[in-house]
């Protein structure tokens, strides 16, 4: 899947994958060692994160039912938690790539399978 943020006219990651499911949401990323350039997971519903048990900082993205950005938390550390009210779901993306992409809150996404 392909998340682009309409607002700004970029693509956030042509390689994101989708966890809908209990094993997929329960596992997330903690299995990986590295999220590469344009990789990414979309976690659904959601309104809270975490980094424990894993070695790298990522990007969150927490987006609400109308698909815009409700908040974005830079270069989350492993060990951390977070949650959002009012989220519907997150995007979990390589750290680095919401500066890169000038991503903020307010701005509109659009999934493209």
């Amino acid at each position: 899947m392909e998340v682009i943020n309409q607002t700004r006219q970029t693509s956030l990651g042509g390689n994101i994958n989708l966890a809908d499911n209990f094993f997929t949401r329960l596992v997330g990323l903690l299995t990986t060692k590295k999220l590469p350039s344009g990789a990414g997971l979309i976690i659904k519903p959601c309104s809270g994160v975490h980094t424990l048990g894993m070695r790298y900082c990522i990007d969150v993205l927490f987006v609400n039912k109308d698909h815009e950005v409700v908040k974005v938390i830079a270069a989350m550390k492993p060990g951390r938690v977070a949650v959002v009210s009012g989220s519907a779901y997150v995007i979990e993306l390589p750290a680095g790539t919401a500066a890169a992409t000038c991503t903020k809150p307010g701005d509109r996404l659009a999934l493209i399978d």
